[in-house]
């Protein structure tokens, strides 16, 4: 049976179509329509957010003859940072991840991002609104051009966490859709031998044959 999903992506992230074809299993099919924000940037902020949240309701249209099953907001960050409404039934990438953390018990994390400080801490805040602890977050402070982030750079700042927080937690989030992250997620859980979550991954796994309900 073939599962139609379609994926809101901003407009300027292209890992997104790189990865998630290579997590969705057979007969999962990808859909895309991109979001660009009124204030035509690419950097991180509440323009950027809102405006990819303003931008989502149009996109929903012209899907609306696609046979969707599920529609996901492909960016972590617009999940927690607040701006217009979604249509009904969008999922975010900070939904997923969430909802992906509850479905597998894990209540204490550590975090790892491309995101200014100011922003990871913002995650770490919604995330323990959501009842999940942050023991520790790492982030590179940059609000843009996460596609040119290399592997070695996401291996590098995970190594910045603590072995204090690594042995407490349950699992290492790597927040974000925008950077490259399968080959470091199986890196790193080689290193750790805890298990390694991604935006994208947690995407995928949302999508999977028997999804898990967006986080409450």
């Amino acid at each position: 049976m073939t599962r139609h999903v379609g994926v809101l992506l901003p407009w300027a992230n292209r890992i997104v179509e790189e990865e998630l074809p290579q997590l969705g299993g057979p007969g999962v099919v990808f859909h895309y329509a991109r979001l660009v924000p009124a204030s035509r940037t690419t950097a991180v902020d509440a323009s950027f957010w809102h405006g990819l949240r303003a931008a989502a309701t149009g996109a929903v249209d012209s899907m609306r003859h696609l046979p969707l099953q599920t529609t996901l907001l492909a960016c972590t960050s617009a999940g927690f940072t607040g701006g217009p409404a979604l249509p009904p039934g969008v999922v975010t990438a900070f939904d997923a991840l969430s909802g992906q953390l509850h479905q597998r018990g894990f209540a204490h994390i550590a975090l790892a991002t491309p995101y200014p400080e100011a922003v990871t801490r913002a995650e770490a805040e919604a995330f323990q609104a959501r009842g999940i602890t942050v023991l520790e977050h790492a982030s590179l402070g940059l609000d843009d051009g996460y596609p040119d982030i290399a592997v070695q750079q996401v291996l590098d700042l995970c190594g910045t966490l603590s072995r204090r927080a690594i042995e407490d937690s349950e699992a290492l989030v790597l927040s974000c859709t925008g950077w490259h992250t399968l080959a470091a997620v199986q890196q790193l859980q080689a290193r750790i031998q805890k298990p390694v979550l991604s935006s994208n991954l947690a995407l995928a796994t949302y999508i999977g044959p028997t999804p898990p309900g967006a986080a409450p």
